[in-house]
């Protein structure tokens, strides 16, 4: 088993030299996300209950991803999510997952940013309530640096499942 495990690792140091693709770089589309790095108090409206939280936001791997960590208290107990998102050049469209702490299933989505409204909506599929496969689908508003407005819809809903305000931390 070493020895196979050696072969693989002395076969990827070896093909390095020959990888000739430029690695990615954050472009304008990057900037967009950029601007959400930060420390935000998050208020969480569902179900008549308001949740107050932390979001904070992150660009890595090379300021092509922005990573979000949110804490929060959810109907009493802890609850905590990540969010990984960024553009894709070959798509042509914002991407983004999310993971947290009460789903071992990743919510995946994609999207666009319309400058003019400030808005980035994304659309996908992850866990819905029953535990079965959703439509889900996010609407960001940004009116100003320092506040995002986000709704999220589950299945064809035409209300909100549930509202987030980001507030930047001064």
């Amino acid at each position: 088993m070493r020895t196979i495990a050696a072969i693989a690792v002395a076969s990827v140091v070896l093909a390095a030299p020959a990888f000739t693709q430029e690695p990615a770089k954050p472009g304008p589309e990057h900037a967009v996300l950029q601007k959400m790095e930060g420390i935000w108090d998050s208020t969480l409206k569902a179900g008549g209950m308001e949740n107050k939280g932390t979001m904070t936001y992150k660009m890595e791997l090379g300021g092509l991803w922005l990573v979000g960590s949110l804490e929060t208290d959810l109907g009493g107990q802890k609850f905590f999510g990540k969010g990984l998102d960024s553009y894709d050049p070959v798509k042509k469209k914002y991407v983004g997952y999310w993971f947290d702490s009460m789903s071992a299933t990743p919510l995946k989505m994609e999207g666009s940013y319309d400058k003019e409204k400030k808005t980035l909506t994304m659309v996908g599929e992850g866990p819905g309530q029953d535990g079965k496969t959703a439509k889900w689908q996010s609407v960001s508003t940004m009116p100003d640096d320092d506040t995002i407005n986000m709704s999220m819809y589950v299945g064809d809903g035409k209300d909100p499942m549930f509202t987030v305000t980001y507030k930047r931390k001064k």
